[in-house]
């Protein structure tokens, strides 16, 4: 192959990169493959919730909030083996309806052409083959993952057609395959039926959150990379206190909701280059 077979993810906060992508990060680093990580906001709106510190730390640690999380960021890219971070430098627009959606440099309020740009210029210079990042609900209706979703799809189009966004004077690239991430509906179901996550939230509708078995196309079982996913999530240290769900509940529980990986492929292109390693990077195997 002329590039090496690269693996993105485009993600809107620092942590998402753990929760859809984590073990598929390791594995694919395991199996040799170039893994790449764009992540759009740093989180800024996000609390802070690391017991270390007394509310006066926390109220000063707020004006140097996206500092520290592009810290914590970088330690759990480490522990993840990707092998390159690349920033879009937009804010957190914080969750739908707040005042934070209204912020100048909010991602949900970005330029879309210029955003798209942006995204385009990393396909073209890190000539990824497999694409990872959202469905058009965010996941979970998030305006920065909804936003993600948006800008991704089209810059991955936008990519490989050499008219556009020529002044960049990059040489055009196809992505072979685009995917986005998913979360079991049974799952969701499960989860909140024992108490944990945000599903617990009487509410939050976790049959809505969920997505339905027929439309997840691929399963990645990253058992084996369950530690390290923790310890990643660990990294995030500001967002994530010891006693979050991730941590403290039941093994059974944790091995279903952060033993496998869901996905669903979203887009193939069939050209000629698409070469057999290609089409292996993910596969196609369908969850149950």
């Amino acid at each position: 192959m002329s590039q090496p077979l690269t693996f993105m993810a485009v993600h809107a906060h620092p942590d998402d990169e753990v929760t859809g992508t984590g073990g598929t990060f390791l594995s694919l680093a395991a199996q040799g493959v170039r893994t790449v990580l764009v992540t759009s906001t740093m989180g800024e709106e996000g609390e802070i919730v690391d017991p270390t510190l007394d509310e006066q730390a926390r109220k000063d640690l707020f004006p140097r909030l996206a500092e520290v999380r592009r810290q914590e960021l970088q330690a759990s890219v480490e522990i993840l083996k990707i092998k390159e971070l690349r920033l879009l430098g937009y804010r957190d627009s914080g969750m739908a309806g707040t005042p934070a959606n209204n912020h100048p440099d909010a991602f949900w309020r970005a330029n879309f052409d210029e955003a798209v740009r942006s995204m385009v210029k990393h396909i073209r210079e890190l000539k990824p083959h497999v694409i990872v990042t959202y469905d058009a609900f965010g996941s979970y209706g998030h305006p920065d993952h909804i936003q993600a979703h948006r800008v991704t799809l089209a810059a991955f189009e936008a990519a490989s057609d050499p008219r556009c966004y020529q002044d960049l004077e990059l040489e055009a690239w196809q992505p072979a395959k685009l995917y986005y991430t998913a979360r079991r509906r049974e799952d969701t179901i499960k989860q909140k039926e024992a108490g944990f996550g945000p599903w617990k939230n009487r509410a939050m509708n976790a049959a809505l959150m969920g997505t339905p078995n027929e439309r997840i196309t691929t399963r990645i079982d990253v058992r084996q990379f369950m530690d390290t996913k923790l310890q990643a999530f660990h990294a995030h240290k500001t967002q994530l206190a010891p006693t979050h769900d991730f941590f403290t509940m039941p093994e059974d529980l944790q091995e279903r909701m952060m033993g496998y990986e869901h996905f669903i492929l979203a887009s193939q292109k069939n050209g000629k280059r698409l070469g057999e390693q290609e089409n292996n990077l993910l596969g196609n195997i369908a969850g149950d």
